[in-house]
Formats: C-alpha cells, sequence, structure tokens
C-alpha cells in the first residue's frame, strides 16, 4: 500500500493536521492506467491461487480423500501455470515487441526469449 496525505480541513483529536492514511494497493489518485488494472487482475488471480492452497492445507489436515486432495493440487498447478502464461505472454508483448522494445540485438532477444520459455516448462 502507498501512503498518502490528505487535508481534511478540520483536525481529528489527537491528530494533527495532515491526516496520514492508506490507498489501497492498485488504486492512484488519477485514473488507473492499463497496466494498473492488468496488476489488480494478476494480483487477483494470486490471491485465488492462495486460497486454492489453503483449501489444500485444510484437506490435509482433514484426512480427506486422496483422489479429493490430488484433484485441489491440480487446480493449483493450472492456475500457476495460467499466471506464468499470462506473466511471460505480457514480457514478450511488453519488453520485446512494444514501444518499451529492447535494445538487445536479436539474436539476444531470442536467447533470453529461449531461456524465459525454458524455465517456464520445468
Amino acid at each position: 500500500m502507498s501512503r498518502c496525505f490528505y487535508n481534511l480541513g478540520r483536525v481529528p483529536l489527537g491528530i494533527s493536521t495532515p491526516v496520514l492514511y492508506d490507498i489501497p494497493l492498485g488504486y492512484s489518485q488519477g485514473k488507473m492506467s492499463h497496466i494498473d488494472k492488468e496488476k489488480q487482475k494478476l494480483v487477483a488471480r494470486i490471491k485465488r491461487i492462495r486460497g486454492q492452497v489453503d483449501s489444500i492445507e485444510r484437506s490435509l489436515t482433514t484426512g480427506d480423500d486422496c483422489a479429493d486432495v490430488l484433484m485441489l493440487l491440480a487446480n493449483v498447478r493450472g492456475g500457476v501455470n495460467s499466471l506464468m502464461a499470462e506473466i511471460l505472454e505480457d514480457h514478450i508483448r511488453l519488453h520485446m515487441m512494444g514501444h518499451e522494445k529492447s535494445p538487445m540485438p536479436s539474436v539476444e532477444l531470442a536467447e533470453d526469449l529461449i531461456g524465459l520459455v525454458r524455465a517456464y516448462l520445468k
């Protein structure tokens, strides 16, 4: 969370004027950019994955059936793979093809991409 100062115009008891408050992750004082919205989607996906992992822990501690635990594990794996694919695609589009295109020669870019794909497929 980022911090922001905001002058309320009145002073709450025990607090001096400017009041410090938290801005929730993904929000800014102006319009949200396209990248901020994408980051919010990725963070929401991570939170879903975290919930799925918590579900696996509960299943293991309560002694659920092995087939149920395996299904939960497969769901987490699918969520993580999907997240990795999304971030890899964004990296390629933004840093290798987009306006933030790397100044590296194409051979080095290809090697970088090969390294990313190999790491992803492990």
